[in-house]
């Protein structure tokens, strides 16, 4: 499909809360689709519509890591937070953040209600990363970027990018 702009820290779109999706319709899923693609171009994790400039609450997560099993691409729409447990401490960024990261404490454990592409409801459970991932992903949907909870000060970040220049 189509790579979308990743709209950046300072876009007054980013901290809009986002409405949600009474239907699915074309236009919706070609979105979604825009929304794969544009998070797989920039090695990214997960992407929330917002981060596209659309304030619909839909969330595309892919938290495959190269020691474990395919864990996604997940497609939420409407997600909500049903349980949390635990806590975990670890490094994130952001495709709206570029070049940093932070220290952020997240849940260890998340399950979730979301609607499929179908706009058939289902629960996910996540631990470690994919746990961390709907919470951030999910966070961008009200309207609130992980540097409002880094512990500590933003780190720059050195991406592959960034060293073939030097």
């Amino acid at each position: 499909m189509a790579l979308r702009n990743i709209r950046e820290m300072g876009d007054d779109v980013l901290a809009k809360v986002c409405r949600p999706v009474a239907e699915m319709t074309p236009r919706i899923k070609e979105l979604i689709e825009d929304m794969l693609d544009t998070m797989y171009d920039a090695n990214g994790v997960g992407l929330a519509a917002p981060q596209v400039g659309v304030l619909k609450r839909i969330v595309v997560i892919d938290a495959t890591t190269d020691e474990e099993v395919a864990q996604g691409p997940y497609i939420l729409i409407n997600p909500e937070i049903i349980e949390t447990r635990g806590e975990q401490t670890g490094q994130e960024g952001c495709l709206s953040v570029p070049g940093k990261a932070g220290m952020v404490t997240r849940p260890e454990y998340v399950k979730i209600k979301a609607l499929d592409v179908d706009m058939h409801e289902f629960e996910l459970e996540g631990t470690e990363l994919l746990a961390r991932a709907i919470c951030h992903e999910l966070d961008h949907l009200d309207g609130h970027l992980y540097v409002e909870k880094v512990e500590g000060e933003l780190m720059n970040v050195v991406t592959e990018e960034n060293s073939e220049e030097a």
